[in-house]
């Protein structure tokens, strides 16, 4: 079941990778209507949430700048972003780095029991399985926000 697991975050990651890949620079600034975000957000927002439930960011890993949490953490918006915002190519680079990262947890820390529960979940395993759920409706959105803005007339 593990191998299965590890097996999902590859092909999650790589098609979020790929689907992004596809989308014009000028794309993922734009804000459609009805949506509360931008492409570039979803993709910064993917990144730091998966960090912070697979690797205890901001407080144990070092790999994301900490003001990831104030552009892409819950609850924030591209109209509050001041400071240093990552482009989507340091995005794309840290989201391939982090894929590499996720497959060197081992097997066993899976089952390992949180200190405080989380959304529902007990284990390590647990969390990790909505980690993938939380990448796999981002990404939903993201293709819906590409479809209507080149329905907009914006073409990648």
């Amino acid at each position: 079941m593990n191998e299965l697991l590890f097996k999902q975050f590859e092909m999650t990651r790589e098609y979020f990778i790929k689907i992004l890949g596809s989308i014009s620079k000028d794309q993922t600034d734009l804000q459609p209507g009805g949506f509360n975000n931008t492409i570039h957000w979803h993709t910064g927002h993917v990144l730091t949430v998966t960090e912070q439930t697979m690797f205890g960011f901001p407080h144990a890993t070092t790999h994301l700048p900490t003001n990831y949490m104030e552009l892409f953490g819950n609850g924030t918006k591209p109209a509050d972003w001041t400071g240093n915002v990552p482009t989507m190519d340091e995005l794309m680079v840290q989201l391939k780095d982090q894929l590499a990262r996720l497959q060197q947890i081992s097997a066993e820390q899976l089952n390992n029991t949180l200190e405080t529960p989380f959304l529902g979940c007990k284990t390590f395993g647990e969390l990790a399985c909505v980690t993938l759920m939380h990448e796999a409706a981002h990404m939903g959105q993201v293709q819906a926000m590409k479809r209507i803005i080149e329905h907009m007339g914006v073409k990648s």
